[in-house]
């Protein structure tokens, strides 16, 4: 028997046609119906009763490291999937810095296979910008185009010289393959760990200055002067480079750009302490850089909010703070951490579910991040006001490194549908 879902009295948010309202949502076959009135003849043999709740496109992150193949010691497609459906987002962006890397149309096969397999959320992999990611020989796009990349990165990885990159553009600019860029200049950064400042210099830690930004990002856009390539730079850390940006695109360049949540949360302060759940790649910038990246995603300079999802095992944090592995674990805290940017007034609740959804899709002009009747009906359900803990009872990545661990948090996740299939339900009512 077909499954005809009814989700009803929720607060319906799509910002991709405009819409915020209280009504029901209908769904068939996988796909959106309705929005308000049941279609003819359309009668649910299974309802959901959203009432309190707010009922949105299923999240799209557009950086989210799952680590296989090849780093399944620190997490697995199957648990950071599990971890995705707890926190909202149904499509999951993949760097290429897997091993192998995702450089063959055979490594892309793979992974959208696994993911097809587990049947809890869409994997889109990028594909990698040069052979391995060494930064010398451009990497087949056409092949890894058609294996159904939408973009291809060098992810962390730096090119070999700007000769490279302007051939790597060109080349992606002809196949109409967008380029993801973490614009981080390798000689700048020098090894550092820590924004290069008064914090790091009284903490001994070597630093990483503006520069090592701000030189990546110049680079690349007087080359997309050069080459006409579609660009998105990455997890944006710092007010300079984010001006620069801004300015491109008020020249009608075609960039866009992301900010990893965290980073309009935390700055360089919270690196008192030697706790290595701060140490992150890109580092935490200033105050001023924090609320300066703010007002750009507030104005949508910065279109898109990501989780950076870069899950550890314990041994990773262990040593002294310069040795650790940076990142943090953060699918789960990506939806309680954007609307605390809401509860302080940074943005609306409307542009913070554009920031996950509909921005973050049309960047790789994806078909998800809307409940446009005949889409794909990936959703999420979310009560603002739910608090938890986070802890083990609550967590699923099997990366524990986050800096929120044992915090309260205030906005849940009710349940997650891919294709109409409830794939996560926290004691999710049903209504009679």
């Amino acid at each position: 028997m077909t499954l005809k879902l009814k989700i009803r009295g929720g607060r319906v948010i799509d910002p991709a046609q405009g819409v915020d309202e209280v009504t029901d949502l209908f769904i068939a076959d996988g796909v959106v119906q309705a929005l308000g009135q049941a279609p003819d003849g359309f009668t649910p043999n299974r309802c959901l009763e959203a009432q309190g709740c707010v009922v949105t496109p299923g999240f799209v992150d557009l950086s989210a490291r799952l680590r296989e193949p090849g780093l399944e010691h620190k997490a697995t497609i199957r648990s950071e999937s599990l971890a995705a459906i707890a926190g909202g987002v149904t499509t999951l962006v993949i760097p290429p810095d897997t091993l192998p890397v995702v450089d063959t149309p055979a490594v892309v096969q793979w992974l959208f296979d696994r993911a097809k397999a587990g049947g809890l959320v869409r994997l889109h992999p990028v594909g990698a910008l040069t052979r391995g990611l060494k930064g010398q020989d451009l990497s087949e796009m056409s092949a890894l185009k058609a294996a159904g990349c939408k973009a291809v990165s060098n992810a962390h990885h730096p090119v070999a010289n700007t000769l490279v990159l302007r051939r790597s553009l060109e080349y992606a600019a002809s196949h109409d393959l967008l380029v993801i860029v973490r614009p981080e200049d390798p000689d700048l950064k020098d090894g550092g760990c820590a924004h290069e400042g008064p914090v790091a210099a009284r903490m001994g830690l070597k630093g990483i200055p503006y520069a090592a930004e701000t030189v990546a990002v110049a680079q690349v856009l007087a080359l997309i002067e050069q080459t006409g390539a579609r660009v998105h730079f990455a997890q944006i850390s710092s007010a300079r480079a984010m001006r620069s940006i801004w300015r491109a695109q008020e020249k009608g360049f075609p960039v866009t750009a992301d900010v990893a949540v965290h980073q309009l949360h935390l700055s360089e302060e919270a690196l008192e302490g030697f706790d290595a759940a701060y140490h992150l790649s890109p580092p935490l910038r200033t105050r001023e850089d924090l609320e300066a990246l703010r007002v750009a995603v507030k104005e949508g300079v910065i279109g898109s909010l990501c989780s950076d999802h870069q899950p550890h095992e314990p041994d990773a944090k262990l040593d002294a703070f310069p040795a650790t592995e940076p990142g943090i674990a953060g699918l789960e805290t990506l939806l309680p951490l954007t609307l605390a940017l809401v509860r302080e007034g940074v943005m609306t609740l409307p542009r913070a579910i554009q920031s996950l959804t509909q921005s973050p899709a049309e960047v790789l002009g994806l078909s998800a991040g809307t409940l446009a009747p005949g889409s794909l009906a990936d959703i999420t359900i979310f009560d603002p006001e739910r608090e938890w803990i986070l802890d083990d009872s609550t967590w699923r990545s099997l990366g524990g490194n986050t800096p929120y661990w044992g915090q309260t948090l205030k906005g849940r996740v009710m349940a997650t549908l891919l294709q109409g299939q409830v794939v996560f339900d926290l004691n999710f009512g049903e209504a009679s």
